[in-house]
């Protein structure tokens, strides 16, 4: 049976295992780019399966879920070794959009 995990369990669980296996972090410039890579990696897949673009050879076995969790993995490296709190920032960023778009979708006559 699966068991849900807060985002700050995963921020921990990403931290012990860079620690323990991974031996340290990547320098955060280098985390950048390769969150950049894997978001890259995304975007192929979404583009073949959603989009107009035909799966290559390479292509056909990858797993969407996969490449969406290595982009919050370095997501969440990168927010370990820069000291934010995803939790909490992501409430924030919540609170923010809806504030600032509680009327903008609705009055949007393109989503009607």
């Amino acid at each position: 049976m699966k068991k849900d995990i807060t985002i700050a369990e995963a921020q921990k669980q990403v931290d012990e295992w860079i620690k323990t296996i991974g031996v340290r972090y990547f320098n955060e410039l280098t985390n950048m780019t390769i969150l950049t890579e894997e978001v890259g990696e995304l975007a192929r897949i979404m583009a073949r399966k959603y989009g107009e673009q035909s799966f290559k050879e390479s292509d056909k076995n990858a797993d969407l879920g996969d490449e969406m969790a290595d982009v919050l993995w370095v997501l969440i490296c990168l927010a370990n070794q820069t000291g934010v709190d995803l939790t909490d920032a992501l409430q924030k960023n919540i609170e923010k959009k809806t504030n600032r778009d509680k009327d903008r979708h609705k009055d949007n006559e393109k989503l009607k």
